[in-house]
């Protein structure tokens, strides 16, 4: 037989690596405690390329048997990603395998190289720091590492640089705005009555995170009609970059159902109120913010609104928000 995994539960430190022992020793400690049988071809085609081995003691041994690989597949840039439902649990055992896997995929010209360890696995992140890998991001499960081979700069796309917030401009037919006060906020914007905000969820899309934010704050359905502005700014979270999307949304209903977890109250204000509130006037990014909301309110600005569309460069379904102008009168179409 041609041994392509093990298990690491019944593969002690004492039979990963003997140090100081020839490969004839290790390969005959290895035939005993699993009951395998090696040929002498098999075991000369296990000696084909040489590997590190560490030993409890961290001393260093050498044989040759390049069939100790941790499963894994190739990236479409030349890369490796590790299984993380296939890794070893004794960690002697993910150490060794570890080492034996960074020679051979280094022999084969490999690049970056992906090691996930679900956070049951976390003991196995010193191992793998150990051998030289990075962190690139973490998850409440998990914790991703890279580790690039070829010499020069690494080419390994970053971890994420933004977050995405939304927040929803609604107004009713009494020129009424829907406004709250949150239960957490910063000093300067206590007693502030503003838009429902939030941030997008993963693989949720803008327009659906905004009715959704609005929904879950306030109790009030709404329809997604356009983007009408967004802000870029840098260096706001962990020193992460933040995109903040304004939605114009259309209520479909009226009765307010306050979100007693995040928000203190909610209620519909009327717009001239909303606007002459003192941190609304002060600060230039609120006021330019709502100019443009009644702008487009007075159709003499337009939106973005979304559209699906396919590419065929992936082929999956992109939301691409643009604008649609009416010939005849210059205005917004919108939704």
């Amino acid at each position: 037989m041609e041994l392509k995994t093990f298990s690491s539960n019944y593969m002690s430190t004492f039979e990963v690596a003997h140090v100081g022992k020839s490969s004839s020793n290790f390969f005959s400690s290895f035939r005993h405690n699993f009951g395998v049988r090696y040929s002498s071809t098999q075991t000369r085609r296990a000696e084909t390329s040489s590997h590190c081995i560490n030993g409890i003691n961290g001393s260093t041994s050498r044989f040759y048997y390049r069939n100790l690989i941790l499963d894994a597949f190739d990236d479409e840039y030349g890369g490796v990603v590790i299984d993380p439902n296939r890794l070893p649990h004794n960690p002697y055992a993910f150490a060794s395998m570890l080492c034996l896997s960074l020679s051979q995929w280094k022999k084969m010209r490999k690049k970056g190289i992906w090691l996930k360890l679900p956070l049951e696995q976390s003991d196995l992140v010193p191992l793998a720091v150990k051998e030289g890998f990075q962190y690139h991001h973490a998850q409440p499960g998990y914790v991703m590492l890279t580790y690039w081979i070829p010499e020069g700069p690494c080419m390994l796309p970053a971890n994420a640089s933004h977050q995405v917030g939304i927040g929803g401009f609604v107004i009713n037919q009494n020129n009424e705005v829907l406004v709250v006060q949150e239960k957490h906020c910063s000093p300067a914007t206590l007693g502030l009555w503003k838009i429902p905000t939030g941030f997008i969820h993963e693989a949720e899309e803008i327009y659906t995170g905004a009715v959704r934010e609005v929904k879950e704050e306030t109790g009030i359905d709404t329809e997604f009609m356009e983007v009408i502005a967004f802000r870029h700014v840098h260096n706001v979270a962990f020193e992460k970059s933040d995109l903040f999307f304004i939605c114009m949304l259309r209520p479909l209903s009226f009765k307010i159902t306050v979100d007693d977890l995040e928000i203190e109250a909610a209620k519909w204000m009327p717009l001239v109120e909303f606007v002459k509130q003192p941190l609304i006037q002060e600060d230039s990014m609120f006021k330019k913010i709502v100019d443009i909301f009644i702008a487009r309110l007075g159709k003499r600005y337009c939106g973005l609104s979304t559209h699906q569309i396919v590419s065929k460069f992936d082929g999956k379904i992109s939301s691409l928000y643009y604008n649609v102008i009416d010939n005849e009168d210059g205005t917004c179409v919108g939704k």
